[in-house]
């Protein structure tokens, strides 16, 4: 039997990325969608404006909407929540529904706190362990997973590999981001077309701290962050789907193009190995041309959930070059929680 999800925020752009994710999914289905006032009440095709290439799910359009209230989780017998509400109303929402289930956020506003993991479920498995503690600190039935920004998981997976096998001493990262990071009212026409903004509010911030904890060590139930420095510069562009890239790391250790290549290649984590049915495989596709990757060609990889590396160089001894492609919507955000999740379930945390 499937467990039975709700999802906060249903009708924004993450939240309509939820419900593509789970239609036919093998552990869940959706019970409840979850939205504001204003679009309480309604059926979803009457208060959602649909986003996403194709039909709302059948099952889904007729469903009526329901108040963001933890009610939902004993009227439906919701046994999970996956969140895409805005940040300044998610500490008080999230946690009332945490206290009664599992809750998988893709919300800024719990993923620094001491006993919430950060989690890229093929990165970090192990921090998952962390909820244990979480729900004796709290006294909660259920727990907060939260995955990191969009931008941090497109450069944070092929990082992975590469600290483990050459150690990093400080790395430098400049993004180029699709507008639906914004959501679908997020930048206006007239301000993106032939134009490049070279701004994103708060994403600098969470590009440069984010990854520390995601790669730092897990020991007593809390993280160690990771020991070296980021610089980041965030820039929007006028692309749809697709967050590129470009990283520039000094390692520790000396090495060849050709290593980096083979550790991105051969990279494999818990996710592939419990063959999880949201969890890419290859997890990281290594490109050669000179020319790649390109968000069109290349953010649907692995149904969007892979991390698309090319440019691979070697600029002086001990500094590596790349360039790295996520989906920001699917990767980036509502997959990611859905991966957390699965492992959770393969973990028997749900």
């Amino acid at each position: 039997m499937k467990l039975k999800a709700g999802i906060l925020g249903a009708t924004g752009m993450v939240g309509q990325r939820f419900i593509e994710l789970l239609e036919g999914h093998p552990y869940f289905e959706v019970a409840s969608v979850m939205a504001s006032e204003r679009s309480a009440g309604k059926k979803y095709n009457e208060a959602a404006k649909w986003y996403l290439a194709g039909e709302i799910p059948e099952k889904i359009a007729d469903m009526e909407v329901d108040l963001i209230d933890v009610k939902s989780v004993r009227e439906n017998k919701l046994d999970l929540i996956f969140s895409a509400i805005p940040a300044e109303i998610a500490r008080e929402a999230e946690a009332s529904f945490a206290k009664e289930v599992p809750l998988f956020s893709n919300t800024k506003t719990y993923r620094m706190d001491d006993d919430v993991p950060l989690l890229i479920g093929d990165v970090n498995p192990e921090h998952l362990d962390m909820v244990q503690k979480q729900k004796k600190n709290r006294n909660w039935n259920g727990y907060i997973v939260t995955n990191p920004n969009c931008t941090t998981i497109a450069f944070v997976i092929p990082l992975k590999p590469i600290m483990d096998g050459f150690g990093i001493d400080w790395v430098n990262v400049t993004s180029m981001q699709a507008l639906s990071g914004a959501g679908y009212d997020g930048v206006p026409s007239m301000a993106i077309l032939d134009n490049l903004i070279p701004f994103i509010g708060g994403e600098e911030e969470k590009v440069e701290l984010e990854p520390l904890k995601i790669l730092g060590a897990l020991s007593g139930g809390k993280v160690k962050n990771a020991e070296f420095s980021i610089c980041a510069s965030c820039n929007r562009v006028p692309v749809l789907d697709g967050h590129i890239v470009v990283v520039v790391a000094g390692l520790k250790k000396k090495f060849e193009v050709d290593d980096v290549k083979n550790a991105l290649k051969k990279y494999k984590s818990e996710p592939q190995k419990l063959k999880l049915p949201s969890a890419p495989d290859p997890t990281i596709v290594v490109r050669d041309e000179e020319n790649r990757p390109q968000p069109r060609l290349d953010r649907m990889v692995g149904n969007g959930m892979a991390t698309t590396v090319g440019r691979i160089a070697k600029k002086r001894e001990g500094v590596l070059r790349f360039t790295c492609l996520s989906h920001n919507t699917i990767r980036g955000a509502a997959g990611a929680s859905v991966l957390n999740a699965e492992l959770a379930y393969k973990k028997k945390l749900l």
